[in-house]
């Protein structure tokens, strides 16, 4: 499928949409997989090669899907699948605002999404079982989730507060009226 998928006419089929499209409402052929990647440090690939124009990037970030726990980028008129080594995104900054529930965490991702950790967007911390390195996350759009930095995490860990919880002390920080574990202590 390679050398059918052409950037330049998926530039074109998104031409004057702002945002994040309707994915969820199209329904598109799938066209194969093609030779493009996402690093686990949120470099883009084609063919092997860094994608180095951050418009290109951002672009297809716009239309990027997941389904079944595989990533594609979905048109109007084609999906085609592609490899996504850890999270196709990366959180690169934060805000405290003061909302409606509260202090607010209002975070941006390299391909510039603004994404306020709630309900519909919560943070979670995975631990790796080995060597107990804490690997946060924010859930950005349709399923797929953004590795929040760490410094960032350094951050959201100044700003958490203790808890117990059953003879447990957990770190946990507040956005949106909802609670967020950082991990126990």
């Amino acid at each position: 499928m390679s050398g059918d998928f052409d950037p330049a006419a998926l530039g074109k089929q998104l031409q004057g949409q702002d945002g994040i499209p309707p994915l969820e409402q199209w329904n598109p052929e799938f066209c194969g997989d093609i030779d493009m990647r996402i690093a686990r440090d949120g470099r883009w690939y084609y063919q092997g090669s860094p994608i180095g124009r951050e418009a290109m990037v951002n672009m297809f970030s716009r239309v990027l899907w997941k389904e079944d726990g595989r990533y594609f980028l979905k048109t109007p008129v084609e999906k085609v699948g592609i490899q996504v080594d850890d999270v196709p995104f990366q959180v690169v900054s934060v805000e405290h605002v003061r909302g409606d529930r509260g202090i607010e965490l209002v975070f941006t991702t390299s391909t510039g999404d603004r994404v306020r950790a709630d309900a519909e967007h919560p943070i979670r911390v995975a631990v790796d079982p080995e060597t107990r390195e804490p690997s946060p996350y924010l859930m950005i759009r349709f399923g797929m989730e953004g590795r929040i930095g760490r410094n960032l995490f350094y951050q959201l860990v100044e700003l958490a507060r203790m808890v117990q919880h059953g003879g447990r002390t957990e770190l946990v920080v507040d956005s949106a009226g909802e609670q967020f574990s950082l991990g126990e202590l």
